[in-house]
């Protein structure tokens, strides 16, 4: 059995680190002693995070996950910097600006959120797994709820969480000849700005989120909340993260639930009469 990872010392790649979960999470393995390389857009993002963490142990490099030499560039500067990379945990993502059906959606806009979200993935994690190799470390990847929930109106992205999903499991088997690991984050409902038009910015999405979850499903935690978890995780090198938890029976009875759940939404009149009025304001 491969033994747990102790954080201290070990250094951490982490995507989509400026803001949300991958802020939180940096923030949460900094305390616990690990060295944290900030990945994400734009300098001045992750610039502003490395500040509050301080510069000890902390490396911010604008980094673009549809680029694999940007991400190639920024293993190995995590490498000179702290000598080897025990963790990376591909993170960042997107989703449609607003929501929108698969009818009304730009295509371009469809076709860059599976670029970020799933191939992004990829190429974070290809690019350092090498160095998570040699170090017998662990690979983490943001997933989501949607990689088993209904999508409606963020069908890339949820296509996307069910990818990551699929890459971190085949993932995880593949690196055990090697002595190292990988696992799968599954948020739920969380306070980022990814998730701010179904909490009140988007009318019509808000109203949506009450026709699709049940109530206990419906509210969002704090991305604190998550990086708990992540930590503990990664040194568990669980194989799935599932925050928060009330989660897990739907995951686990997803084969029952989702024939069910459709079901029930294919004959929701309201949520129908709220998705054409979705459509008719993106077209116009």
């Amino acid at each position: 059995m491969t033994p747990p990872l102790h954080l201290d010392g070990k250094t951490i790649l982490i995507t989509g680190a400026a803001g949300g979960i991958g802020a939180a999470c940096a923030t949460a393995l900094h305390a616990r002693g690990a060295n944290i390389v900030l990945a994400d857009l734009t300098e001045d993002g992750v610039d502003a995070v490395a500040d509050r963490l301080g510069p000890a142990r902390t490396l911010a490099l604008a980094v673009d996950v549809t680029d694999r030499t940007s991400l190639e560039d920024a293993v190995a500067q995590s490498v000179h910097r702290f000598g080897s990379l025990h963790v990376v945990f591909a993170n960042a993502g997107i989703a449609a600006d607003p929501p929108a059906t698969i009818a009304t959606i730009g295509p371009a806009e469809f076709e860059r959120i599976i670029e970020v979200d799933l191939l992004g993935v990829w190429r974070t994690v290809r690019a350092a797994l090498p160095q998570i190799i040699n170090s017998r470390g662990h690979a983490l990847v943001t997933a989501s709820i949607y990689a088993y929930f209904n999508g409606t109106v963020n069908a890339p992205y949820a296509m996307s969480k069910a990818g990551v999903e699929q890459f971190a499991r085949a993932l995880r088997t593949e690196l055990a000849i090697h002595g190292a690991t990988a696992g799968v984050l599954y948020p739920g409902w969380v306070k980022t700005p990814i998730a701010r038009a179904a909490f009140g910015d988007n009318d019509l999405v808000t109203r949506m989120r009450g026709q699709l979850y049940p109530r206990y499903l419906a509210t969002a935690i704090h991305p604190d909340e998550v990086a708990t978890q992540v930590a503990s995780g990664i040194e568990k090198r669980s194989a799935r993260i599932m925050v928060p938890r009330r989660w897990e029976p739907i995951s686990a009875l997803r084969g029952i639930v989702n024939p069910l759940t459709d079901r029930a939404l294919d004959r929701n009149t309201e949520l129908h009469g709220l998705l054409r009025q979705l459509e008719t304001r993106t077209r116009n």
